[in-house]
């Protein structure tokens, strides 16, 4: 197979945006090829667009032709949606690595386009509707169950928890596209409203609007296009389950996000012990406490005292969430992975200003769709 490089990574701005679904497609691709001055919207021959629910937030369908004539792109090889919920972004980019490691595409751009309007009731749609949503079962309460049964089990306490919210919240105050940038304090965090017992407002991600996009390529065209490629170097994969009672009942353990996991390390040849930082999918505080355990960052169990003594902050074993994750950033659903994405390509450039992690050789990078569903990239520089 050949050898697959990110080379250009754009983002507009997350938050409550007026902005509809052609601005911010366009928003996120002009700073892409921005950031790629050699590269033409014709020299790019496949697209691949991560949308969860244009058509209950944005009233559209068929958005990858639309997505292409706005960017001035005219696939010739690749042209497809992603819809994977909250991992769409990241299935995309999996989808856009064996087009061109296969040899059928050379350049080919994934747009992650999230509209995701809060005056709608579509968080519903993404679980298992007939026999969970309708009785109340969407994410909060399913996340609350996790985090339960990890304090029950391990003795995870609501403090380590807000010590998680906190670390983000304060990342995302260095980053200029993320929803939140203020930071909180652990007083805000452990005070403010219960949503689902015990996870709080601050240890919750927001629906936010945004975009994000990356450009991946074959070696070879990576090396005419920058002086600094980042490389793919490993991929993994696995769902378990898409309802609640369809998982194993051990909700404070995902033998999912494991398997993904390993399979990454085994394709690059590398340890958790390697990874420098890592994006994790931190919808809500625990989902980042179990990030830590399943992905070998400490041992099952330990991610409540992990995060409380510092060790997935700069300076500890691994700096997690640099951008400030979700919970800082927002979560525009099918646009999360992309951004993780674009998010890597800057720290192993040193490019990330105020929260770049020193001398950032690889990179991590996790989604998921519910407890039973994940998706691991890793990147490295040369």
């Amino acid at each position: 197979m050949r050898r697959v490089a990110l080379v250009g990574a754009g983002l507009s701005r997350f938050g409550v945006r007026e902005a509809g679904f052609r601005e911010l497609i366009a928003e996120a691709g002009r700073a892409c090829f921005g950031s790629v001055p050699a590269l033409r919207p014709a020299d790019v021959d496949g697209l691949v667009v991560g949308s969860v629910l244009p058509e209950r937030a944005a009233f559209q369908s068929h958005v990858a032709p639309l997505a292409a004539e706005t960017l001035g792109i005219r696939p010739r090889t690749l042209s497809a949606r992603t819809e994977h919920m909250c991992a769409s972004g990241t299935v995309g980019m999996r989808y856009a690595y064996a087009f061109i490691a296969a040899g059928l595409a050379d350049v080919v751009m994934v747009m992650v386009v999230g509209v995701e309007k809060l005056n709608l009731p579509n968080m519903g749609a993404g679980v298992d509707r007939d026999w969970e949503a309708c009785f109340g079962l969407t994410a909060p309460p399913s996340f609350a169950l996790a985090a339960q049964l990890h304090m029950d089990t391990y003795g995870t306490t609501e403090t380590q928890l807000a010590a998680v919210a906190v670390k983000n919240h304060t990342h995302a105050r260095n980053n200029p596209y993320a929803h939140f940038q203020r930071g909180v304090t652990l007083d805000e965090v452990v005070c403010s409203r219960m949503i689902a017992a015990p996870l709080r407002l601050f240890m919750c991600s927001p629906i936010t609007d945004g975009a994000a996009a990356v450009v991946l390529a074959s070696e070879e065209r990576a090396r005419a296009l920058t002086d600094a490629p980042v490389f793919v170097i490993g991929t993994g994969q696995a769902v378990h389950g898409f309802s609640i009672a369809g998982l194993d009942p051990d909700y404070a353990s995902w033998p999912a996000l494991h398997e993904a996991g390993a399979a990454a390390y085994r394709m690059a040849g590398m340890r958790a012990d390697d990874v420098d930082f890592a994006e994790v999918h931190d919808c809500f505080a625990i989902a980042e406490v179990i990030a830590y355990e399943e992905l070998g960052f400490c041992a099952k169990g330990e991610g409540g005292p992990f995060a409380a003594a510092g060790g997935s902050d700069y300076g500890g074993a691994v700096v997690v969430n640099p951008r400030g994750g979700l919970m800082g950033c927002g979560h525009p659903l099918g646009a999360t992975g992309v951004a993780q994405a674009a998010e890597a390509f800057w720290q192993l450039r040193g490019e990330a200003g105020a929260r770049q992690v020193p001398d950032a050789r690889v990179g991590l990078t996790h989604n998921n769709s519910g407890m039973g569903e994940h998706v691991v990239m890793l990147y490295g520089r040369e």
